[in-house]
């Protein structure tokens, strides 16, 4: 009897998730269409992946011109850390899963495996990872990870969602090549972590301006592209070249410096 409401408990459960990220993904295939902002897009999908997976950080990493793995996307600041981390060091599941192109999981990177030996991810916040990669047949652009506070292992249904997420993250940056016919996915990839770049410059520049810290600035220049309907990079170059047309988001502001207790 016990097994048996185990057992339905488990197929509700996946049947709410089966639906909810069902909506999900139509909600950001409505987002596909010409001129729509790459860098915010891929942002909206960590943050989707982070409300529907029971998980708590995502992110996206691309391949460059020269074969080298950057973020593009992450949910919180904090996954932006692990994978710059992670990614120098040439260790761990999310590489594992961009050269063999499968999905690669720890479920406790403070013990992870011998294959992984300087992956110390413990000390960051986070005690378990899963990679899918974000490929079209045999070229792999990237990976869609996911982060957990605690170590477990990431269910068999919840891997085939996130597989999903990467596809539709795939299909959005080949999408952008069949519309520009004259551009390849590599230049479309280049574009993409040059505008991530000005972005991560402008969120700091509006961090010491304003005193608040990088997350808000990101917010605070997000909300403000999607409100002038202009995309984010725009907005970060704006920022960075002080353009007196977006005075009113650069202009610092009188605002009281947050008190916080020491560390050392």
């Amino acid at each position: 009897m016990h097994g048996l409401r185990r057992l339905r408990s488990e197929r509700s459960t996946i049947q709410v998730l089966d639906q909810r990220s069902t909506r999900a993904l139509v909600g950001l295939a409505d987002t596909l269409v010409l001129g729509f902002d790459g860098i915010d897009f891929l942002h909206a999908l960590t943050e989707r992946c982070v409300q529907l997976l029971d998980i708590d950080a995502a992110g996206i990493v691309l391949v460059d011109q020269q074969g080298t793995l950057s973020l593009v996307a992450a949910s919180t600041e904090q996954t932006h850390l692990l994978e710059l981390f992670q990614l120098p060091n040439e260790d761990g599941p999310l590489l594992d899963c961009y050269h063999t192109g499968h999905g690669v999981g720890c479920a406790d990177l403070v013990a992870a495996p011998p294959r992984w030996p300087r992956l110390a991810a413990g000390d960051r916040g986070f005690a378990a990872v899963q990679a899918v990669p974000m490929r079209l047949r045999e070229q792999i652009l990237g990976a869609l990870n996911l982060f957990s506070c605690s170590p477990s292992d990431i269910p068999a249904d919840v891997t085939a969602v996130t597989q999903s997420f990467a596809n539709v993250a795939t299909i959005s940056i080949l999408r952008v090549r069949a519309l520009r016919h004259s551009e390849m996915v590599t230049e479309q990839l280049q574009s993409a972590l040059h505008s991530r770049m000005l972005i991560e410059q402008a969120k700091g520049v509006l961090a010491q301006r304003h005193h608040i810290s990088i997350a808000e600035a990101f917010t605070l220049m997000r909300t403000y592209a999607r409100l002038h309907n202009r995309l984010l990079s725009q907005i970060a170059q704006a920022v960075i070249s002080q353009a007196p047309d977006i005075a009113d988001l650069t202009m610092a502001q009188t605002r009281p410096r947050r008190r916080g207790v020491a560390l050392i």
